[in-house]
């Protein structure tokens, strides 16, 4: 997900969406060690969303404090 599309989400629509990758990121990690992923770079890319919407939600608490 780019952090253009990341942007135009709502602050709770971002908040659901970081409990969704969290949850992905853990049955990603769970596949990892029951040896049953396909795809290893999807962790990766869950990382990396994961990152982009915190980093979203937390530049606009920071403008909201100085607003």
């Amino acid at each position: 997900m780019k952090a253009r599309e990341i942007k135009e989400l709502t602050t709770p629509e971002l908040n659901q969406k970081i409990v969704d990758l969290k949850e992905e990121l853990f049955n990603l990690r769970f596949q990892l060690a029951t040896g049953q992923l396909d795809n290893p770079m999807r962790i990766r890319e869950v990382k990396r969303s994961y990152a982009r919407v915190k980093t979203i939600l937390r530049e606009r608490e920071i403008k909201a404090i100085e607003a």
